[in-house]
């Protein structure tokens, strides 16, 4: 019989901490059963599809959406920050080179490590609110930076140095590719940027949080929340989603496709959520984006979300499984030219801006973060045996 702590010591919660309020946030909410969220008081889809990402930017960080003045110079003021310094700068060949195929996102979790030492941030339990906030927009305004380097560095490619004209989705697709993005291209990517800025308390927020949350450093909690990221079960669907697409090749295949693999215990990857149990918001005005686009490929995608859905329904009844932001995330920044390696990346390009939010709420708290585990081992204790 195992040991057990005294009742009062403990509260049984489910798998995965799923419907546990663990702390109170003014950032954003997700109602899944409404199919429904929302950054601080305002709609995410609606900000996606009417505001910039940096005027986002400024309201998760700062707590208000900006009027145009205001707007601007926060635009001109993180726009400032993307440059990298010479030490982190001259460590990135070295960074790309070690991360081989792991990629850009391993990469940026040294990357972070190291601008946090040359920019020499401090506890976020020994600084005060205005020093915690510049830390995280400097460091949030050199994620995309990072990330393109890292990646064009791993293909042979010199690094694309940022351009403080531009806006930041634009800035991003310009160090990635060398050229000044298509305009259309340059929106799809702001408007899926600000969709997927902030999303409750996943896995990676709950990390940044858990980490501020013992007064580490901003570089250290972002790192972490990299780090939890890059799990495929997190950040890793964009591009398995269009591996979906690939496998299926034409409509007629759809169905056979997917039978096969409902029967056989395999996921579809692109549909399913942990918390929507309605059609995915993300998913929905992405989707918009892309038919906007048109051609076969958006098509061929419709087709297959709609009877993705039909099969799962049939199969997995009262499951109620949707097409998720990974399914036509994926399509979108393929759509505007990005690699596939690019879109975990990508994600926290916008996520970072989130994940600075939450570190920010958290470092108000002086609590950490220390839940507790039960022990279902051998009893203890029992004598040590000896080594003969």
């Amino acid at each position: 019989m195992s040991a057990t702590r005294p009742a009062a010591a403990s509260i049984d919660v489910p798998r995965g901490l799923a419907g546990v309020v663990v702390a109170d946030t003014r950032t954003g909410d997700v109602r899944g059963h409404e199919g429904f969220y929302h950054y601080r008081q305002y709609s995410a889809v609606e900000l996606a599809r009417t505001r910039s990402f940096e005027d986002v930017w400024h309201l998760l960080v700062l707590g208000e959406l900006p009027d145009a003045r205001r707007g601007a110079a926060f635009a001109a003021e993180t726009a400032a920050l993307r440059r990298l310094p010479a030490e982190v700068r001259a460590a990135l060949p070295a960074i790309a080179a070690a991360g081989g195929r792991s990629g850009p996102l391993a990469g940026m979790r040294t990357a972070l490590s190291l601008l946090g030492a040359a920019k020499g941030y401090r506890p976020v339990y020994d600084i005060d609110a205005g020093r915690r906030r510049q830390d995280t927009l400097e460091a949030a305004a050199a994620v995309p930076t990072l990330l393109t380097a890292l990646y064009r560095l791993g293909r042979g490619r010199t690094p694309v140095e940022p351009r403080e004209d531009l806006p930041y989705a634009a800035n991003y697709l310009y160090m990635l590719t060398g050229a000044e993005p298509d305009e259309r291209h340059a929106r799809a990517v702001e408007q899926y940027l600000i969709s997927t800025v902030d999303h409750g308390f996943n896995a990676s927020t709950f990390t940044a949080r858990v980490i501020a949350s013992t007064g580490a450093d901003v570089a250290a909690c972002l790192a972490g929340a990299v780090a939890a990221l890059s799990g495929p079960l997190h950040g890793g669907a964009p591009s398995r989603a269009l591996d979906t697409l690939d496998a299926i090749g034409s409509p007629e295949r759809i169905d056979a496709w997917v039978r096969a693999r409902v029967l056989s215990g395999e996921r579809v990857m692109g549909f399913g959520h942990a918390v929507y149990r309605t059609e995915d918001p993300r998913s929905r005005m992405l989707r918009e984006i892309a038919r906007r686009f048109g051609g076969p490929r958006v098509d061929l995608a419709v087709q297959v979300e709609r009877r993705v859905e039909a099969i799962l329904a049939e199969l997995k009844p009262g499951r109620d499984l949707h097409a998720n932001v990974e399914f036509y995330a994926g399509l979108v920044m393929e759509l505007c030219g990005l690699p596939r390696e690019m879109f975990t990346p990508t994600f926290a390009a916008a996520r970072v801006v989130g994940w600075s939010a939450h570190i920010l709420e958290q470092a108000e708290d002086s609590k950490i973060i220390r839940p507790a585990a039960r022990y279902v081992g051998p009893e203890a204790p029992v004598p040590v045996p000896g080594a003969a």
